[in-house]
């Protein structure tokens, strides 16, 4: 069983910064960014493999940057600039190993003044 967990989520105003991780009891192959803002669904935001390529939602483009810890193979960022009120959610970690997924228990973002 692999365990994932995120972390580095917290409240922060518009135009603010927070650096989520998220952090993995085996080496990163691939792992996708996704949240559930309040009342919607749960949508992708951003995905990082083990070769460094990245993906993300338009809406997120050019705010947002995944990448991994260069020291660490089970740990990924995701540093998230210019905040914007409709980035408030719920932020999980998707880890990808032997052709399963594992969910970390998410981590809150709230954007407000």
């Amino acid at each position: 069983q692999v365990q994932v967990e995120e972390s580095g989520g917290g409240l922060a105003q518009p135009g603010g910064s927070l650096r989520l991780s998220c952090t993995a009891s085996v080496s990163l192959f691939a792992m996708g960014w996704y949240r559930q803002p309040p009342g919607k669904q749960r949508e992708s935001v951003s995905s990082i493999n083990n070769y460094g390529s990245t993906s993300y939602r338009e809406s997120v483009k050019g705010r947002f940057t995944a990448s991994r810890d260069k020291g660490d193979e089970n740990t990924v960022y995701l540093q998230m600039n210019n905040l914007k009120s409709e980035d408030t959610a719920i932020y999980y970690c998707k880890w990808i190993w032997g052709g399963r997924d594992y969910w970390g228990p998410g981590t809150q973002v709230t954007v407000s003044s």
